[in-house]
Protein backbone atom coordinates (compact mmCIF):
# COMPACT_ATOMS: atom_id res chain seq x y z
CA UNK A 1 0.00 0.00 0.00
CA UNK A 2 1.17 3.51 -1.20
CA UNK A 3 -0.06 7.26 -0.64
CA UNK A 4 0.38 10.48 1.65
CA UNK A 5 0.20 9.89 5.26
CA UNK A 6 -3.34 9.63 6.86
CA UNK A 7 -4.80 8.20 3.45
CA UNK A 8 -5.56 4.94 5.42
CA UNK A 9 -2.86 2.62 4.25
CA UNK A 10 -2.96 0.86 7.94
CA UNK A 11 -6.89 0.87 8.38
CA UNK A 12 -7.33 -0.59 4.88
CA UNK A 13 -3.81 -2.75 4.64
CA UNK A 14 -5.33 -4.44 8.01
CA UNK A 15 -8.73 -5.31 7.20
CA UNK A 16 -7.46 -6.18 3.39
CA UNK A 17 -4.96 -8.91 5.45
CA UNK A 18 -7.75 -10.12 7.58
CA UNK A 19 -9.74 -10.57 4.50
CA UNK A 20 -6.91 -12.26 2.13
CA UNK A 21 -5.34 -14.23 5.50
CA UNK A 22 -2.38 -12.60 5.36
CA UNK A 23 -0.02 -11.24 7.85
CA UNK A 24 -0.16 -7.25 8.30
CA UNK A 25 3.30 -4.75 8.51
CA UNK A 26 3.47 -1.48 8.93
CA UNK A 27 6.96 -0.52 7.75
CA UNK A 28 6.65 2.92 9.44
CA UNK A 29 6.40 0.50 12.77
CA UNK A 30 8.83 -1.95 12.16
CA UNK A 31 11.60 0.72 12.22
CA UNK A 32 10.26 1.98 15.12
CA UNK A 33 10.60 -1.71 16.81
CA UNK A 34 14.10 -2.51 15.29
CA UNK A 35 15.43 1.13 16.77
CA UNK A 36 13.51 1.39 19.50
CA UNK A 37 12.90 4.70 18.65
CA UNK A 38 10.06 7.16 17.64
CA UNK A 39 9.40 8.58 14.07
CA UNK A 40 10.02 12.11 15.04
CA UNK A 41 12.57 11.30 17.50
CA UNK A 42 14.60 10.02 14.75
CA UNK A 43 13.54 12.89 11.99
CA UNK A 44 14.70 15.00 15.12
CA UNK A 45 17.83 13.21 16.17
CA UNK A 46 19.45 11.85 12.98
CA UNK A 47 17.77 13.94 10.27
CA UNK A 48 15.02 13.11 7.28
CA UNK A 49 18.27 11.54 5.40
CA UNK A 50 18.93 8.96 8.26
CA UNK A 51 15.62 8.07 7.91
CA UNK A 52 15.16 7.57 4.32
CA UNK A 53 18.11 5.12 4.40
CA UNK A 54 16.43 3.03 7.65
CA UNK A 55 13.70 3.31 5.06
CA UNK A 56 15.00 1.66 2.33
CA UNK A 57 16.56 -1.06 4.31
CA UNK A 58 12.87 -1.94 5.67
CA UNK A 59 11.43 -1.71 2.20
CA UNK A 60 14.43 -4.08 1.09
CA UNK A 61 13.93 -6.52 3.54
CA UNK A 62 9.61 -6.84 3.94
CA UNK A 63 9.44 -6.82 0.53
CA UNK A 64 11.78 -10.22 0.10
CA UNK A 65 9.03 -11.81 2.17
CA UNK A 66 5.51 -13.52 1.22
CA UNK A 67 2.01 -13.43 2.30
CA UNK A 68 1.94 -10.45 3.28
CA UNK A 69 0.08 -6.84 3.13
CA UNK A 70 2.39 -3.88 3.85
CA UNK A 71 1.77 -0.10 4.83
CA UNK A 72 4.52 1.72 3.85
CA UNK A 73 5.52 5.29 4.92
CA UNK A 74 4.62 8.01 2.56
CA UNK A 75 7.80 9.02 1.23
CA UNK A 76 8.71 5.50 0.72
CA UNK A 77 8.82 5.91 -2.92
CA UNK A 78 11.19 8.96 -2.98
CA UNK A 79 13.95 6.20 -3.20
CA UNK A 80 14.08 4.38 -6.95
CA UNK A 81 15.31 1.49 -5.57
CA UNK A 82 12.83 1.21 -2.71
CA UNK A 83 10.19 2.32 -5.94
CA UNK A 84 11.83 -0.86 -8.41
CA UNK A 85 11.39 -3.06 -5.55
CA UNK A 86 8.08 -2.64 -4.65
CA UNK A 87 7.10 -2.70 -8.25
CA UNK A 88 8.62 -5.85 -8.65
CA UNK A 89 7.94 -7.72 -5.99
CA UNK A 90 4.23 -7.13 -5.42
CA UNK A 91 0.95 -5.76 -6.37
CA UNK A 92 1.21 -1.72 -5.50
CA UNK A 93 -1.90 -0.46 -4.63
CA UNK A 94 -2.11 3.69 -4.12
CA UNK A 95 -4.44 4.73 -1.71
CA UNK A 96 -5.44 8.46 -2.59
CA UNK A 97 -7.50 11.05 -0.51
CA UNK A 98 -8.01 14.48 -0.71
CA UNK A 99 -5.80 17.00 1.21
CA UNK A 100 -9.19 18.21 3.25
CA UNK A 101 -9.80 14.65 4.02
CA UNK A 102 -6.57 13.77 5.28
CA UNK A 103 -5.89 17.17 7.36
CA UNK A 104 -9.36 15.87 9.34
CA UNK A 105 -7.67 12.82 10.03
CA UNK A 106 -4.21 14.01 10.72
CA UNK A 107 -4.98 17.49 12.92
CA UNK A 108 -4.28 15.81 16.29
CA UNK A 109 -1.18 13.36 15.06
CA UNK A 110 1.56 14.68 16.70
CA UNK A 111 3.63 11.55 15.17
CA UNK A 112 3.84 13.05 11.83
CA UNK A 113 6.80 15.10 11.53
CA UNK A 114 7.05 16.40 8.56
CA UNK A 115 3.52 18.26 9.51
CA UNK A 116 4.47 20.46 12.12
CA UNK A 117 4.63 23.48 10.44
CA UNK A 118 2.55 26.27 10.60
CA UNK A 119 0.33 25.69 7.22
CA UNK A 120 -0.09 21.77 6.87
CA UNK A 121 -2.39 22.01 4.22
CA UNK A 122 0.21 23.77 1.84
CA UNK A 123 2.89 21.09 3.19
CA UNK A 124 0.60 18.24 2.27
CA UNK A 125 -0.33 20.18 -1.49
CA UNK A 126 3.38 20.38 -2.14
CA UNK A 127 3.83 16.57 -0.91
CA UNK A 128 0.91 15.65 -3.23
CA UNK A 129 2.73 17.61 -6.13
CA UNK A 130 5.60 15.58 -6.06
CA UNK A 131 4.64 12.17 -4.98
CA UNK A 132 1.67 11.79 -6.88
CA UNK A 133 3.33 10.81 -10.33
CA UNK A 134 5.78 8.57 -7.59
CA UNK A 135 2.89 6.60 -6.74
CA UNK A 136 1.31 6.26 -10.02
CA UNK A 137 4.23 5.09 -11.78
CA UNK A 138 4.24 2.05 -9.61
CA UNK A 139 0.64 1.61 -8.92
CA UNK A 140 -1.12 -1.35 -10.42
CA UNK A 141 -4.59 -0.02 -8.63
CA UNK A 142 -5.54 3.43 -7.88
CA UNK A 143 -7.91 3.53 -5.14
CA UNK A 144 -9.97 6.70 -3.60
CA UNK A 145 -10.19 6.82 -0.45
CA UNK A 146 -12.40 9.92 0.14
CA UNK A 147 -15.01 8.34 2.07
CA UNK A 148 -15.49 6.44 5.32
CA UNK A 149 -16.51 3.36 4.42
CA UNK A 150 -13.23 1.01 4.56
CA UNK A 151 -15.02 -2.49 4.22
CA UNK A 152 -16.45 -1.23 0.67
CA UNK A 153 -12.83 -0.30 -0.28
CA UNK A 154 -11.59 -3.33 0.70
CA UNK A 155 -13.68 -4.88 -1.24
CA UNK A 156 -13.18 -2.78 -4.03
CA UNK A 157 -10.24 -4.36 -4.14
CA UNK A 158 -10.77 -7.66 -3.80
CA UNK A 159 -12.95 -7.66 -6.51
CA UNK A 160 -9.73 -6.04 -8.55
CA UNK A 161 -7.63 -9.04 -7.54
CA UNK A 162 -10.35 -11.60 -8.14
CA UNK A 163 -10.62 -10.11 -11.79
CA UNK A 164 -7.69 -11.11 -12.40
CA UNK A 165 -5.40 -7.84 -11.66
CA UNK A 166 -2.56 -10.24 -10.08
CA UNK A 167 -2.14 -12.07 -12.78
CA UNK A 168 -1.60 -8.78 -14.80
CA UNK A 169 0.63 -7.33 -11.82
CA UNK A 170 2.80 -10.51 -12.07
CA UNK A 171 3.79 -9.21 -15.81
CA UNK A 172 4.40 -5.83 -15.38
CA UNK A 173 7.59 -6.20 -14.04
CA UNK A 174 8.72 -8.29 -17.34
CA UNK A 175 7.32 -5.39 -19.28
CA UNK A 176 9.31 -2.51 -17.35
CA UNK A 177 12.42 -4.31 -17.75
CA UNK A 178 12.13 -5.35 -21.46
CA UNK A 179 10.28 -2.39 -23.13
CA UNK A 180 9.72 0.62 -20.27
CA UNK A 181 8.01 2.53 -22.80
CA UNK A 182 5.53 -0.12 -23.30
CA UNK A 183 4.99 -0.50 -19.65
CA UNK A 184 4.50 3.00 -19.27
CA UNK A 185 1.57 3.35 -21.33
CA UNK A 186 -0.26 0.56 -19.62
CA UNK A 187 -2.31 2.86 -17.49
CA UNK A 188 -2.73 1.39 -13.81
CA UNK A 189 -6.49 0.90 -12.93
CA UNK A 190 -7.92 3.54 -11.17
CA UNK A 191 -11.36 3.07 -8.89
CA UNK A 192 -13.58 5.85 -7.51
CA UNK A 193 -16.35 5.76 -5.45
CA UNK A 194 -19.27 7.92 -6.04
CA UNK A 195 -21.28 8.02 -2.15
CA UNK A 196 -24.58 8.11 -2.49
CA UNK A 197 -25.35 5.36 0.02
CA UNK A 198 -27.22 2.46 -1.22
CA UNK A 199 -27.23 3.91 -4.90
CA UNK A 200 -23.13 4.24 -4.48
CA UNK A 201 -21.35 3.15 -7.65
CA UNK A 202 -17.96 2.26 -8.60
CA UNK A 203 -15.75 4.31 -11.30
CA UNK A 204 -13.20 2.42 -13.51
CA UNK A 205 -10.38 4.05 -15.29
CA UNK A 206 -7.87 2.29 -17.02
CA UNK A 207 -6.52 1.82 -20.39
CA UNK A 208 -7.74 -2.04 -21.57
CA UNK A 209 -11.09 -2.31 -19.71
CA UNK A 210 -13.06 -3.38 -22.23
CA UNK A 211 -10.61 -6.27 -22.93
CA UNK A 212 -11.76 -7.65 -20.09
CA UNK A 213 -14.57 -9.72 -20.76
CA UNK A 214 -15.71 -10.45 -17.07
CA UNK A 215 -15.59 -6.77 -15.95
CA UNK A 216 -19.21 -5.51 -17.31
CA UNK A 217 -20.59 -9.06 -16.53
CA UNK A 218 -19.84 -8.29 -12.76
CA UNK A 219 -22.30 -5.45 -13.10
CA UNK A 220 -25.37 -7.17 -14.69
CA UNK A 221 -27.38 -9.00 -12.46
CA UNK A 222 -30.04 -10.21 -14.73
CA UNK A 223 -29.29 -12.60 -17.84
CA UNK A 224 -30.20 -10.23 -20.72
CA UNK A 225 -28.59 -6.89 -21.57
CA UNK A 226 -29.05 -4.27 -24.08
CA UNK A 227 -26.39 -1.81 -25.55
CA UNK A 228 -27.32 1.34 -26.70
CA UNK A 229 -24.68 2.69 -28.71
CA UNK A 230 -24.74 4.52 -32.13
CA UNK A 231 -23.68 3.90 -35.65
CA UNK A 232 -20.50 5.90 -34.85
CA UNK A 233 -19.62 4.11 -32.01
CA UNK A 234 -20.96 0.42 -33.38
CA UNK A 235 -17.91 -0.59 -35.94
CA UNK A 236 -15.67 -0.08 -32.99
CA UNK A 237 -16.71 -1.33 -29.66
CA UNK A 238 -20.26 -3.19 -30.13
CA UNK A 239 -19.07 -6.45 -31.26
CA UNK A 240 -16.40 -6.78 -28.23
CA UNK A 241 -18.66 -5.73 -25.71
CA UNK A 242 -21.33 -7.64 -27.27
CA UNK A 243 -18.85 -10.79 -27.33
CA UNK A 244 -17.97 -10.54 -23.63
CA UNK A 245 -21.18 -10.47 -22.43
CA UNK A 246 -22.74 -13.50 -24.66
CA UNK A 247 -19.57 -15.60 -23.57
CA UNK A 248 -20.65 -14.49 -20.05
CA UNK A 249 -24.06 -16.59 -20.66
CA UNK A 250 -26.07 -12.92 -20.94
CA UNK A 251 -28.50 -12.84 -23.85
CA UNK A 252 -27.60 -9.81 -25.40
CA UNK A 253 -30.05 -6.88 -27.17
CA UNK A 254 -28.20 -4.21 -29.74
CA UNK A 255 -29.55 -1.06 -30.43
CA UNK A 256 -27.92 0.90 -32.82
CA UNK A 257 -29.31 4.73 -32.56
CA UNK A 258 -27.96 7.80 -35.43
CA UNK A 259 -24.80 9.84 -34.31
CA UNK A 260 -25.23 13.43 -32.99
CA UNK A 261 -26.64 15.84 -30.53
CA UNK A 262 -29.14 16.34 -33.38
CA UNK A 263 -30.91 12.71 -32.33
CA UNK A 264 -30.97 13.43 -28.74
CA UNK A 265 -34.90 13.76 -28.58
CA UNK A 266 -37.72 11.74 -28.35
CA UNK A 267 -37.62 9.70 -31.50
CA UNK A 268 -34.62 8.38 -30.74
CA UNK A 269 -35.80 7.49 -27.25
CA UNK A 270 -38.81 5.53 -28.39
CA UNK A 271 -36.37 3.47 -30.63
CA UNK A 272 -35.00 2.60 -27.61
CA UNK A 273 -38.63 1.70 -25.83
CA UNK A 274 -39.41 -0.26 -29.20
CA UNK A 275 -36.86 -2.55 -29.31
CA UNK A 276 -37.08 -3.02 -25.85
CA UNK A 277 -40.23 -4.28 -25.96
CA UNK A 278 -39.82 -5.99 -29.24
CA UNK A 279 -37.07 -8.46 -27.76
CA UNK A 280 -39.20 -8.77 -24.35
CA UNK A 281 -36.89 -6.93 -22.04
CA UNK A 282 -38.11 -7.43 -18.74
CA UNK A 283 -37.34 -5.58 -15.14
CA UNK A 284 -34.01 -7.24 -14.59
CA UNK A 285 -32.79 -6.35 -18.08
CA UNK A 286 -29.59 -4.27 -17.56
CA UNK A 287 -29.40 -1.41 -20.16
CA UNK A 288 -25.62 -0.71 -21.30
CA UNK A 289 -24.74 2.87 -22.40
CA UNK A 290 -21.96 2.23 -24.78
CA UNK A 291 -20.69 5.48 -26.64
CA UNK A 292 -20.53 9.44 -25.69
CA UNK A 293 -22.81 11.89 -23.69
CA UNK A 294 -25.82 11.66 -25.72
CA UNK A 295 -26.17 8.04 -25.60
CA UNK A 296 -25.00 8.14 -21.95
CA UNK A 297 -28.12 10.48 -21.54
CA UNK A 298 -30.80 9.34 -23.97
CA UNK A 299 -29.92 5.41 -22.44
CA UNK A 300 -29.85 6.55 -18.86
CA UNK A 301 -33.17 8.16 -19.52
CA UNK A 302 -34.85 4.80 -21.17
CA UNK A 303 -33.72 3.23 -18.37
CA UNK A 304 -35.25 5.68 -15.52
CA UNK A 305 -38.34 5.05 -17.21
CA UNK A 306 -39.02 1.75 -18.90
CA UNK A 307 -41.25 -0.26 -16.90
CA UNK A 308 -40.52 2.47 -14.30
CA UNK A 309 -36.88 1.98 -13.96
CA UNK A 310 -34.16 -0.84 -14.73
CA UNK A 311 -30.29 -1.27 -13.89
CA UNK A 312 -27.73 0.78 -16.11
CA UNK A 313 -24.03 0.94 -16.76
CA UNK A 314 -22.07 3.48 -18.32
CA UNK A 315 -19.47 2.73 -20.75
CA UNK A 316 -18.48 6.06 -22.26
CA UNK A 317 -15.97 6.65 -25.16
CA UNK A 318 -15.39 9.96 -25.53
CA UNK A 319 -13.58 12.25 -23.30
CA UNK A 320 -16.32 14.74 -22.43
CA UNK A 321 -18.48 11.40 -21.16
CA UNK A 322 -15.42 10.22 -19.43
CA UNK A 323 -14.61 13.33 -17.59
CA UNK A 324 -18.17 14.49 -16.77
CA UNK A 325 -21.44 13.13 -18.27
CA UNK A 326 -21.05 9.43 -17.40
CA UNK A 327 -20.58 10.71 -14.03
CA UNK A 328 -23.60 11.66 -11.38
CA UNK A 329 -26.99 10.47 -12.64
CA UNK A 330 -28.25 13.07 -15.21
CA UNK A 331 -29.52 11.63 -17.94
CA UNK A 332 -32.48 13.49 -20.56
CA UNK A 333 -32.91 14.00 -23.77
CA UNK A 334 -33.29 17.90 -25.84
CA UNK A 335 -36.28 20.09 -26.63
CA UNK A 336 -36.58 22.40 -29.18
CA UNK A 337 -36.73 25.31 -26.49
CA UNK A 338 -33.99 24.43 -24.21
CA UNK A 339 -30.97 21.80 -24.13
CA UNK A 340 -31.85 19.03 -21.49
CA UNK A 341 -35.29 19.94 -20.08
CA UNK A 342 -36.48 16.16 -20.22
CA UNK A 343 -35.18 13.71 -18.09
CA UNK A 344 -34.49 12.29 -14.53
CA UNK A 345 -31.98 11.85 -11.84
CA UNK A 346 -30.90 7.84 -12.14
CA UNK A 347 -27.75 6.42 -11.46
CA UNK A 348 -25.95 3.93 -12.92
CA UNK A 349 -24.56 0.39 -11.43
CA UNK A 350 -21.16 1.65 -12.26
CA UNK A 351 -18.89 3.07 -14.89
CA UNK A 352 -16.45 1.83 -17.03
CA UNK A 353 -14.45 4.18 -18.89
CA UNK A 354 -11.12 2.24 -21.08
CA UNK A 355 -8.95 5.61 -21.93
CA UNK A 356 -7.89 3.22 -25.20
CA UNK A 357 -11.05 4.55 -26.99
CA UNK A 358 -9.29 7.83 -26.91
CA UNK A 359 -7.41 6.67 -29.76
CA UNK A 360 -10.24 6.61 -31.78
CA UNK A 361 -11.48 10.41 -30.99
CA UNK A 362 -11.71 12.24 -33.60
CA UNK A 363 -9.04 15.88 -32.30
CA UNK A 364 -12.81 17.78 -32.22
CA UNK A 365 -14.41 15.06 -29.70
CA UNK A 366 -11.00 15.32 -27.62
CA UNK A 367 -10.72 19.19 -27.60
CA UNK A 368 -14.66 19.24 -26.67
CA UNK A 369 -13.98 17.18 -23.47
CA UNK A 370 -11.13 19.04 -22.38
CA UNK A 371 -13.68 21.75 -21.85
CA UNK A 372 -15.21 19.65 -19.09
CA UNK A 373 -11.48 19.25 -17.23
CA UNK A 374 -10.97 22.96 -18.10
CA UNK A 375 -14.20 23.16 -15.90
CA UNK A 376 -13.36 21.16 -13.09
CA UNK A 377 -10.32 22.92 -12.36
CA UNK A 378 -11.93 26.73 -13.12
CA UNK A 379 -14.50 26.26 -10.51
CA UNK A 380 -13.29 23.82 -7.47
CA UNK A 381 -9.56 23.27 -8.19
CA UNK A 382 -7.20 26.12 -8.99
CA UNK A 383 -4.23 23.83 -8.47
CA UNK A 384 -5.70 21.44 -10.68
CA UNK A 385 -6.26 24.19 -13.42
CA UNK A 386 -2.86 25.13 -13.01
CA UNK A 387 -2.10 21.66 -13.63
CA UNK A 388 -4.20 21.77 -16.81
CA UNK A 389 -2.31 24.97 -17.71
CA UNK A 390 1.16 23.45 -17.74
CA UNK A 391 -0.11 19.95 -19.44
CA UNK A 392 -2.91 20.95 -22.30
CA UNK A 393 -0.04 20.21 -25.06
CA UNK A 394 0.41 16.34 -22.96
CA UNK A 395 -3.39 16.74 -23.17
CA UNK A 396 -3.80 17.50 -26.56
CA UNK A 397 -1.39 15.20 -27.68
CA UNK A 398 -3.09 12.21 -26.08
CA UNK A 399 -0.29 11.49 -23.48
CA UNK A 400 -1.43 8.50 -21.59
CA UNK A 401 -0.47 9.34 -18.34
CA UNK A 402 -1.46 13.03 -18.26
CA UNK A 403 -4.91 11.93 -19.51
CA UNK A 404 -5.25 9.11 -16.89
CA UNK A 405 -4.78 11.92 -14.23
CA UNK A 406 -7.40 14.52 -15.96
CA UNK A 407 -10.07 12.07 -16.00
CA UNK A 408 -9.02 10.28 -12.66
CA UNK A 409 -9.02 14.49 -10.87
CA UNK A 410 -11.81 15.01 -12.86
CA UNK A 411 -14.08 12.09 -11.95
CA UNK A 412 -12.87 12.65 -8.16
CA UNK A 413 -14.12 16.06 -7.88
CA UNK A 414 -17.58 15.44 -9.61
CA UNK A 415 -18.13 12.36 -7.49
CA UNK A 416 -17.55 14.64 -4.49
CA UNK A 417 -19.84 17.52 -5.55
CA UNK A 418 -22.67 15.04 -6.50
CA UNK A 419 -21.93 13.10 -3.05
CA UNK A 420 -23.13 16.35 -1.28
CA UNK A 421 -25.86 17.58 -4.07
CA UNK A 422 -27.16 14.71 -6.02
CA UNK A 423 -30.31 16.62 -7.45
CA UNK A 424 -28.78 19.93 -7.66
CA UNK A 425 -30.45 21.52 -4.69
CA UNK A 426 -27.47 24.57 -4.32
CA UNK A 427 -24.37 23.18 -4.68
CA UNK A 428 -24.01 20.86 -8.12
CA UNK A 429 -25.39 23.72 -10.10
CA UNK A 430 -21.88 25.17 -9.93
CA UNK A 431 -20.45 22.37 -12.34
CA UNK A 432 -22.89 24.52 -14.79
CA UNK A 433 -20.16 27.04 -15.73
CA UNK A 434 -19.95 28.22 -18.73
CA UNK A 435 -23.27 26.15 -19.55
CA UNK A 436 -25.60 29.17 -19.50
CA UNK A 437 -23.76 31.03 -22.53
CA UNK A 438 -23.34 27.30 -23.59
CA UNK A 439 -26.43 25.75 -24.11
CA UNK A 440 -27.71 29.02 -25.64
CA UNK A 441 -25.10 28.82 -28.73
CA UNK A 442 -26.34 25.21 -28.80
CA UNK A 443 -29.96 25.58 -29.11
CA UNK A 444 -29.32 28.88 -30.76
CA UNK A 445 -27.43 27.29 -33.83
CA UNK A 446 -29.51 24.06 -33.77
CA UNK A 447 -28.14 21.23 -31.29
CA UNK A 448 -24.74 19.61 -33.41
CA UNK A 449 -24.02 22.57 -35.45
CA UNK A 450 -21.04 23.10 -32.37
CA UNK A 451 -20.14 20.01 -30.35
CA UNK A 452 -21.37 20.74 -26.21
CA UNK A 453 -18.24 21.13 -25.24
CA UNK A 454 -17.37 23.69 -28.01
CA UNK A 455 -20.23 25.67 -26.82
CA UNK A 456 -19.36 25.04 -22.96
CA UNK A 457 -15.73 26.29 -23.49
CA UNK A 458 -16.57 29.48 -25.51
CA UNK A 459 -18.78 29.63 -22.49
CA UNK A 460 -16.61 29.79 -19.69
CA UNK A 461 -14.79 32.73 -21.54
CA UNK A 462 -17.93 34.59 -21.27
CA UNK A 463 -18.73 33.90 -17.78
CA UNK A 464 -14.92 34.66 -16.94
CA UNK A 465 -15.48 37.84 -18.99
CA UNK A 466 -18.54 39.08 -16.92
CA UNK A 467 -17.08 37.96 -13.71
CA UNK A 468 -14.04 40.22 -14.06
CA UNK A 469 -17.10 42.96 -14.98
CA UNK A 470 -18.84 42.32 -11.43
CA UNK A 471 -15.17 42.82 -9.70
CA UNK A 472 -15.09 39.24 -8.86
CA UNK A 473 -11.53 38.62 -10.83
CA UNK A 474 -9.43 40.32 -12.84
CA UNK A 475 -8.57 40.58 -15.84
CA UNK A 476 -5.09 38.49 -16.21
CA UNK A 477 -7.74 35.71 -14.78
CA UNK A 478 -9.88 35.86 -17.92
CA UNK A 479 -6.66 36.07 -20.27
CA UNK A 480 -5.77 32.80 -18.72
CA UNK A 481 -8.94 31.03 -19.05
CA UNK A 482 -9.49 32.87 -22.98
CA UNK A 483 -5.66 31.51 -23.32
CA UNK A 484 -6.58 27.91 -21.65
CA UNK A 485 -9.81 27.32 -24.11
CA UNK A 486 -7.82 28.38 -26.92
CA UNK A 487 -5.05 26.07 -26.59
CA UNK A 488 -7.33 22.94 -26.09
CA UNK A 489 -8.46 24.07 -29.80
CA UNK A 490 -12.39 25.15 -28.56
CA UNK A 491 -13.58 28.61 -29.79
CA UNK A 492 -13.44 31.92 -27.77
CA UNK A 493 -15.27 34.01 -29.98
CA UNK A 494 -19.15 33.33 -29.26
CA UNK A 495 -21.80 33.28 -32.73
CA UNK A 496 -23.84 36.08 -33.34
CA UNK A 497 -28.03 35.49 -32.19
CA UNK A 498 -28.54 38.81 -31.53
CA UNK A 499 -29.11 40.15 -28.45
CA UNK A 500 -32.80 39.73 -27.95
CA UNK A 501 -32.61 36.24 -29.18
CA UNK A 502 -29.26 35.47 -26.33
CA UNK A 503 -31.43 36.87 -23.41
CA UNK A 504 -34.42 34.39 -24.42
CA UNK A 505 -32.34 31.48 -24.55
CA UNK A 506 -30.24 31.85 -21.61
CA UNK A 507 -33.61 32.67 -20.07
CA UNK A 508 -34.78 28.93 -20.73
CA UNK A 509 -31.87 27.55 -17.91
CA UNK A 510 -32.83 24.72 -15.31
CA UNK A 511 -31.11 27.32 -12.61
CA UNK A 512 -33.00 29.97 -13.38
CA UNK A 513 -35.47 31.21 -10.90
CA UNK A 514 -38.53 34.09 -10.35
CA UNK A 515 -37.75 34.69 -14.11
CA UNK A 516 -34.02 35.73 -13.36
CA UNK A 517 -30.99 34.47 -14.95
CA UNK A 518 -28.73 32.43 -12.95
CA UNK A 519 -24.62 32.55 -13.61
CA UNK A 520 -22.02 30.35 -12.13
CA UNK A 521 -18.95 33.05 -12.02
CA UNK A 522 -15.42 33.15 -10.75
CA UNK A 523 -15.08 34.32 -7.41
CA UNK A 524 -11.82 33.71 -7.70
CA UNK A 525 -9.97 31.50 -9.54
CA UNK A 526 -10.98 28.00 -8.45
CA UNK A 527 -14.06 28.99 -6.29
CA UNK A 528 -17.27 29.35 -7.44
CA UNK A 529 -20.35 32.25 -7.56
CA UNK A 530 -23.76 31.24 -8.28
CA UNK A 531 -25.71 34.70 -8.62
CA UNK A 532 -27.81 36.86 -10.77
CA UNK A 533 -26.82 39.66 -12.98
CA UNK A 534 -27.40 43.15 -13.94
CA UNK A 535 -28.81 43.38 -17.41
CA UNK A 536 -26.56 46.06 -18.54
CA UNK A 537 -23.42 44.44 -17.62
CA UNK A 538 -24.49 40.99 -19.06
CA UNK A 539 -25.49 43.01 -22.21
CA UNK A 540 -21.40 44.20 -22.28
CA UNK A 541 -20.13 40.83 -21.85
CA UNK A 542 -21.92 39.67 -25.18
CA UNK A 543 -20.97 43.03 -26.98
CA UNK A 544 -17.48 42.11 -26.02
CA UNK A 545 -17.37 37.78 -26.34
CA UNK A 546 -19.60 37.93 -29.70
CA UNK A 547 -18.04 38.06 -33.21
CA UNK A 548 -19.09 39.87 -35.27
CA UNK A 549 -21.95 38.30 -37.95
CA UNK A 550 -20.09 38.71 -41.43
CA UNK A 551 -22.76 38.32 -43.35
Amino acid sequence: MVGLMGAGKTTIGRQLARRLGMRFVDSDHEIEARTGASIPWIFEIEGEASFRRREADMIRTLTAQQGLVLATGGGAVLNPASRALLAERGTVIYLRAAIGSILQRTSHDKNRPLLQTADPRAKLEQLLAERDPLYREIADLVIDTGRPNVQSMVQTILDQLAAGEAAHVASRAQRLASDPMNATNQAASTILNVELGERSYPISIGRGLLDDAALLGRHIDGGKAAIVTNTTVAPLYLGKVAGALRAGGHDVVEIVLPDGEEHKHWASLNLVFDALLANKCDRKTTVVALGGGVIGDLAGFAASSYMRGVPFVQVPTTLLSQVDSSVGGKTGINHPLGKNMIGAFYQPRAVIADTATLDSLPPRELAAGLAEVIKHGAILDAAYFDWIEANIGKLVAREPEAMAYAIARSCEIKAEVVRKDEREGGLRAVLNFGHTFGHAIEAGLGFGTWLHGEAVGCGMVMAADLSARLGLVDEATVERVRALVAAAGLPVAAPDLGLERWIELMAVDKKNEGGEIKFILLKPLGSPAITTVPPEILKETLAACVAPNKE
